[in-house]
């Protein structure tokens, strides 16, 4: 193994990067289908446990809660520590909570460990991309890593549906907690043997204010969509949380103009290509979660569907994201650029889920289901790593942490958002049905599916919404290649170009 050296220096080749994409890609992939392979497993660990059904939602909500407010600061350490070790440091820490959580002989001890699991998934996250960002600097070789972390990032949450539908009815659901022992282990014997002990010429200083403000912002933010899923907009604790988060977001965007070693450098995000990224990221993640929730539901409680045929029938909605991830970070990026290719899985995404908003209860998984997996699947690859290649193209070395940890936040807080408002959307839809076509055989299974198709259609204006906004923010080919140019330049100018002003170059367009 090479003998450590700093990250601000030249980036020295690597004969174990294919193997780093490898340790990073299952560490993701355990992060990312955690969001939904106990979604699986909730009615199994209900009857275990004893808890109530206005109990369940803390199972799942717990972990994004954790997730979503911690990842800014997750990112920063990632910045300000060896990589290697704070990789390594999430790693453990999220396989000791799922041990926790797998042994739980309690409602309580479950929503622990699952809290420590966001916890250490917010550590994880950051690093494993920033990881990808410092190991791959050649343009072509940063494409191919790009479409695999794409492929975790789109298609884990369906890998999550399929694993915990096998584990829960072959095992038990402790299963779909314990399995993350297995990537966990794996990806830390990786990581000792392959990765190197980087650490940054100078070290950023940790903003506590700021980590304060944006931890409380996000976090009441996911607290009150996800209190809105079971109580109603117009709960007070609802508006009170929502209220209170933007206005503690305000005041951390405010705080960070003012301090020397901002949390969150505005440079960031206020750079529009990558502002136009993240809020890629952040549609595809509401619509994502939403399909995954509603088309299970739809699958196994209206089409008697069990949870491991359910799960296998997103199998070709993974395929899709596959081909289509790695097909355009390496092909067709650098030919169209971010703007054509984001924009076209946007309307892959309208027409996917205006085909959904057909459903009805007698419809079948091919003709009605199929098509729109398919076509879905397609337009997430074209977004999903294009999207994050653009947010973290030529960002400062230490930045980098924080600009990764901003893709995961996007995917996560829109993946909070998403599930809890389109599930109050669909609620309502089913209750108003209800009352006016109460009679019946197929009443309830009728009015259950109104409810989803209404949720479609939701997420058909989001991939609207999605569309215009890329076309509106997103570069073309030309203008990433100006500025591509640019941060080359800042790279390798003599003085500029090392410690604590280096940059990635932008990925190649040519």
């Amino acid at each position: 193994m090479s003998a450590p050296v700093t990250e601000a220096g030249p980036p020295a080749a690597t004969d174990h990067r294919w193997l780093i994409l490898v340790i990073v890609a299952i560490a993701q992939l355990m992060v990312i289908l955690d969001a939904t392979i106990v979604n699986i497993a909730l009615p199994s660990a209900q009857h275990s446990l004893g808890f109530a059904n206005s109990d369940r939602q803390w199972v799942v909500t717990a972990y994004a809660l954790a997730f979503g407010s911690l990842l800014l600061l997750g990112g920063r350490i990632g910045d300000m520590f060896s990589r290697k070790w704070v990789f390594i440091t999430g790693l453990a820490g999220f396989a000791v909570s799922s041990a926790l959580g797998g042994a739980a002989v309690s409602f309580g001890m479950l929503v622990t460990a699952r809290t420590l699991q966001g916890v250490f998934g917010a550590i994880l996250a950051p690093a494993a991309l920033g990881t990808l960002i410092s190991t791959f600097r050649d343009p072509r070789e940063r494409g191919k890593a790009f479409g695999v972390f794409g492929s975790v990032a789109g298609g884990g949450g369906a890998v999550g549906l399929i694993l915990g539908g096998v584990l829960t009815q072959y095992l038990s659901w402790r299963y779909t907690l314990y399995v993350n022992l297995v990537f966990a282990a794996l990806a830390i014997g990786g990581a000792l043997v392959y990765m190197r002990s980087n650490r940054p010429a100078t070290r950023p200083r940790m903003d506590w204010p700021g980590t304060l403000l944006a931890s409380a912002g996000f976090f009441c933010i996911v607290f009150g969509f996800s209190h809105a899923e079971t109580a109603g907009w117009a709960a007070s604790l609802t508006i009170g949380s929502l209220v209170l988060g933007v206005a503690l977001l305000a005041a951390f965007g405010f705080a960070e103009q003012r301090v020397s070693h901002p949390l969150l450098p505005l440079r960031v995000i206020l750079d529009r290509t990558r502002g136009g990224a993240y809020v890629s990221v952040g549609v595809a993640g509401i619509s994502i979660f939403g399909v995954f929730l509603f088309l299970t539901y739809y699958l196994q409680t209206v089409k008697g569907y069990s949870p491991v045929a359910s799960g296998l029938a997103f199998l070709p909605m993974i395929g899709c994201i596959l081909v289509s991830s790695n097909t355009s970070s390496i092909v067709a990026l650098p030919r169209l650029g971010p703007r054509v290719l984001i924009t076209s899985g946007m309307l892959c995404g309208v027409a996917a889920m205006a085909y959904l908003t057909r459903l009805t209860v007698t419809s079948s998984y091919a003709s009605a289901v199929l098509p729109a997996l398919l076509v879905l699947g397609l337009g997430f690859g074209m977004i999903i790593s294009p999207a994050i290649n653009t947010a973290t193209a030529g960002v400062q070395r230490q930045d980098s942490g924080v600009a990764s940890a901003l893709v995961n936040t996007m995917q996560q807080v829109g993946g909070s958002i998403g599930t809890a408002a389109l599930s109050t959307i669909a609620l309502t839809a089913t209750a108003h049905y209800l009352i006016a076509h109460h009679t019946g055989r197929l009443a309830l299974a009728t009015a259950a599916t109104h409810g989803y198709t209404m949720a479609f259609t939701i997420s058909a204006a989001l991939f609207g919404v999605g569309t215009v906004l890329a076309v509106v923010l997103l570069p073309s080919r030309q203008r990433l290649q100006q500025l591509r140019s640019a941060a080359t330049v800042a790279a390798t100018a003599p003085a500029g170009g090392t410690a604590a002003g280096e940059t990635d170059p932008v990925p190649s367009q040519t």
